[in-house]
C-alpha cells in the first residue's frame, strides 16, 4: 500500500508514534524514526527510544533511520527533512505526532509552561511541515498527518496550553490544505484516544477511576495507525483538509465550525442592551455546555 514512499514519523519512538512507524513500514514505507527520547514535560533526552523502534522494524524486514533532532526548533527540524532525503532520496509523508504535557490549572499556569507546550506541539507541527513544503511543492505530491486533541476540540481540565496547541494544528491544516491543493499536497488531522504516557499519569485513587483507567487500556496505540497509513496513501488522494478522531475501533469524523443560528436587527443595527434583550436569549438554545471530552464520548470503546 506504501511501497516505495518516505514517510518522517515524529515521536515514534514509543506509543502512538511507534505504532505508526512500524506499520507504515510493514507496509512498504522507509521511515525516519524521530524521537528525542525526553521525559513526558519535555525534559532531558535519550537517544534509546528512537534507535530501539529502528531495530523493531529492521527486524521485521522494514527500512528506518533513527532521528533524535527536536521538532521544537527550526534548524533541528530541517535537518530531519534533510535525514530523510540524504538516506532515501525523496520524502512523501510528514507525520506530526510528537508532544509533551505540562498540565496545571489556568490561574497556575506559568509561562514556561504554556511556551514549551505551544513549542513542541505547534511550532513543532509548523516547523515539520514549512521544512518539507518545499520539496512537496516541488514533487507536486505530498501528505501530512498531524495530530490535534479532544482536549482541544471539546475541552479539558488543566490543559490550556495543550488545548491552544492542538486547535492551533487544527487551524494549520486546514490552511496548509488549502494553501497547497493546487500541488497535490493534502493536509489532515488526528484526535487519537490510546493508552500511552501521554494519559498514563490519570488518578486511580478511586473504584471509579480505576475502572475508567482500564477502559481506556483497552485503546492500544496500534489502532491509531491504521487510519494515518491509509490517509498516507494514494488511495485517499481525494481526502484532505479533514478532522477525524480514533478511539478503539472506532473511526470519526469530527465536525468543524459552522454557524449554527443567527439572528438580524434592521433599522440602525444592535445596542449593546438589544444585545442583551434580543440576541442572546434568541442565540441561547445553541449555546454550547462546557463540556469535557469524557461529556461528549459517554460509551465504552468498541
Amino acid at each position: 500500500m506504501l511501497e516505495g514512499k518516505v514517510a518522517i514519523v515524529t515521536g515514534a519512538g514509543r506509543g502512538i508514534g511507534e505504532g505508526i512507524a512500524r506499520l507504515l513500514a510493514s507496509r512498504g514505507a522507509r521511515v525516519v524514526v524521530n524521537d528525542v527520547g525526553a521525559a513526558l514535560d519535555g525534559t532531558g533526552d535519550d537517544a534509546g527510544p528512537a534507535a530501539r523502534a529502528v531495530e523493531a522494524i529492521r527486524a521485521a524486514g522494514g527500512e528506518a533511520v533513527a532521528n533524535t533532532d527536536s521538532v521544537a526548533e527550526r534548524a533541528s527540524a530541517a535537518r530531519i527533512v534533510e535525514q530523510a532525503l540524504d538516506s532515501f532520496g525523496q520524502l512523501d509523508v510528514v507525520v506530526n505526532n510528537a508532544g509533551i504535557l505540562r498540565d496545571r490549572i489556568f490561574h497556575r499556569m506559568e509561562a514556561p509552561d504554556w511556551e514549551s507546550v505551544i513549542g513542541v506541539h505547534l511550532m513543532g507541527s509548523f516547523y515539520m511541515s514549512s521544512a518539507a513544503a518545499g520539496h512537496f511543492r516541488k514533487r507536486e505530491s505530498g501528505c501530512f498527518v498531524h495530530f490535534t486533541s479532544t482536549s482541544g476540540l471539546v475541552g479539558n481540565f488543566g490543559q490550556a496550553n495543550y488545548a491552544a496547541a492542538k486547535m492551533g494544528i487544527v487551524g494549520l491544516s486546514k490552511a496548509i490544505a488549502l494553501d497547497m491543493a493546487r500541488f497535490n499536497v493534502r493536509s489532515n488531522c488526528i484526535a487519537p484516544f490510546a493508552w500511552s504516557r501521554m494519559i498514563g499519569s490519570i488518578p486511580t485513587d478511586t473504584p471509579e477511576q480505576q475502572a475508567r483507567v482500564e477502559k481506556l487500556k483497552r485503546m492500544t496505540p496500534e489502532k491509531i495507525a491504521p487510519l494515518v497509513a491509509a490517509l498516507a496513501s494514494d488511495a485517499a488522494a481525494h481526502v484532505s483538509g479533514q478532522i477525524f478522531a480514533v478511539r478503539a475501533n472506532e473511526i470519526m469524523l469530527m465536525s468543524q465550525p459552522r454557524p449554527v443560528r443567527s439572528v438580524h436587527r434592521g433599522g440602525d443595527g444592535w445596542t449593546p442592551e438589544a444585545v442583551v434583550e434580543h440576541a442572546l436569549p434568541a442565540l441561547a438554545a445553541s449555546f454550547y455546555p462546557l463540556d469535557v471530552s469524557a461529556d461528549v464520548f459517554t460509551w465504552d470503546p468498541i
